[in-house]
């Protein structure tokens, strides 16, 4: 069988490790994919990779048809800071992408769509007394939720009325390597912590990303994709991704210098984003998807540094 993965990114490539295991072929729709970086996560085989744009709905069915696609997971789009830096470019690709997915799926007859939306599409202004579920009201009134929260309805629409199976993956904020090039400030503030610790030099951190927040390791998220897609389809098709705790910044500063004790952080004059108060609710990821993270903070800095490293080895070979 063939998945289609739309952008090949971290989230992506932790699916297609799986995938290729299975023995299954990936094929990455991605305009500009970075091909040493997809080489250091798969190797040489297994994939595909096709340079094109999720806004080019001929070229989707093209690859559908052609590669006989019989599932795909949707991973492409703008996200965080970069869809409030152009609403417009975002909505083009991020909504006009996702209709366009989704029109090629009807009409390729594709059984199944993975989608990965955010926690970012819960309305954080509510009050929040609980675990976040995944009936929690959505629309946070910023830009990238709400895309994706416009997301998620165009795609239930499509479903509904066509018949194709569905999941929609809530994921809570996603590092790994390879993550904060797609535009997660998240993903670069991990990056910058363990590079800083690796090269004995400081680190500053903009205060916008010195909040308290979930986390959920790539690697948790790969296999959670993976689940999503090869499952019985459930009779539920939401779920929350992420490790049901909110994890201070000095915590995750503190699991850093518990493998370089003598990392030193400087958190920048500014502005603070708003920090999450409330973790997610896996419950139901667990009950239907049989997952649950399997990475402490502690173990997956320790995965993420180890990659790393090897990555840095390898740019140095000859």
């Amino acid at each position: 069988m063939t998945t289609l993965v739309t952008g090949a990114g971290l989230i992506g490539t932790s699916f297609a490790r799986h995938a290729i295991a299975r023995g299954e072929h990936v094929v990455f729709f991605d305009p500009e994919p970075r091909e040493d970086f997809i080489a250091f996560k798969l190797g040489k085989s297994g994939y595909t990779f096709l340079r094109k744009d999720v806004r080019d709905l001929p070229a989707l069915v093209a690859a559908m048809q052609e590669h006989k696609v019989f599932s795909v997971v949707h991973t492409a789009g703008l996200i965080g800071g970069r869809v409030d830096q152009s609403l417009s470019a975002a909505f083009d690709i991020n909504l006009g992408g996702t209709r366009n997915v989704a029109e090629a799926v009807r009409l390729t007859s594709v059984k199944r769509l993975v989608h990965i939306s955010t926690f970012g599409v819960y309305d954080s202004r509510r009050p929040q007394d609980s675990l976040i579920d995944e009936d929690f009201p959505r629309g946070a009134g910023r830009g990238y939720g709400n895309f994706k929260g416009a997301k998620e309805l165009i795609l239930e629409a499509y479903a509904a009325n066509y018949k194709f199976e569905l999941i929609m993956l809530r994921p809570a904020n996603v590092f790994g390597f390879g993550h904060f090039w797609s535009g997660s400030s998240g993903g670069m503030k991990m990056q910058a912590l363990l590079e800083s610790g690796l090269d004995n030099k400081p680190v500053r951190i903009a205060a916008a990303d010195a909040v308290n927040n979930e986390y959920v390791y790539g690697a948790d998220m790969g296999r959670a994709v993976d689940l999503a897609a090869t499952v019985a389809m459930p009779p539920v098709n939401i779920f929350n991704i992420g490790s049901g705790r909110v994890t201070p910044f000095a915590e995750v500063v503190d699991a850093v210098r518990q493998i370089f004790p003598a990392l030193q952080v400087e958190v920048e004059a500014g502005n603070s984003a708003k920090s999450k108060n409330t973790g997610l609710d896996l419950s139901r990821a667990k009950k239907h998807l049989g997952w649950e993270p399997a990475f402490t903070m502690r173990a997956a800095l320790e995965d993420y540094l180890a990659e790393l490293k090897a990555a840095r080895a390898l740019r140095k070979t000859p």
